[in-house]
C-alpha cells in the first residue's frame, strides 16, 4: 500500500502550543482525523494573525485549502500539550503550501507526533474566482 510521505522544510518561522481537549478524542480515546485536522487549521490561523493576515483577508483576497495531507506518528490524547509549528513554502501564481510539524510535550521531553501539509489558493470570494498571490504576502511569509 503506498502512503502518504510529506517532506517538510527544514526551518519553521511560526509555532504555537494548543492543549487537547476531550472534545477532540473520538470513541478510540485519542485524537480523531478530523480533530487533527481542526488542530492544524487553528494553527494556521494563528499563523496568519501573527503575520497580519486571515483566511478571508491575506493582503486583500481570500484564501481556499485546496488539498490537505497528514502523517500520523503518535496518538494524541486528553491534556496532552501539542507544538504545532508552521512554515509556508513552494509559492506559485495562485497558490502555496503550508507545512506543520506536530509535537507532543510532556514533563520529560517533546516527541514527535505528525506532520501535515495544506495546498493554499488565493481566491477573491466576490468575484468567485482564483487570483495571484499578493507579491508582500510572499515577502512577509517566505
Amino acid at each position: 500500500m503506498e502512503r502518504i510521505k510529506i517532506n517538510l522544510p527544514e526551518n519553521f518561522s511560526f509555532s504555537t502550543s494548543i492543549s487537547i481537549r476531550i472534545t477532540d478524542l473520538n470513541y478510540g480515546g485519542h485524537v480523531g482525523n478530523d480533530s487533527f485536522l481542526s488542530l492544524i487549521h487553528e494553527a494556521r490561523q494563528q499563523f496568519l494573525n501573527h503575520h497580519g493576515y486571515s483566511e478571508l483577508d491575506f493582503a486583500g483576497v481570500g484564501l481556499i485549502m485546496a488539498d490537505a495531507a497528514i502523517e500520523y506518528k503518535k496518538e494524541l490524547s486528553y491534556g496532552d500539550i501539542v507544538i504545532i509549528s508552521v512554515a509556508a513554502n513552494a509559492f506559485d501564481k495562485l497558490g502555496f503550501d503550508l507545512f506543520y510539524k506536530l509535537e507532543v510535550k510532556n514533563d520529560r521531553n517533546t516527541a514527535f507526533a505528525g506532520k501535515a501539509k495544506t495546498g493554499m489558493i488565493c481566491y477573491d470570494y466576490n468575484l468567485k474566482k482564483k487570483v495571484s498571490v499578493p507579491e508582500e504576502a510572499i515577502k512577509k511569509l517566505s
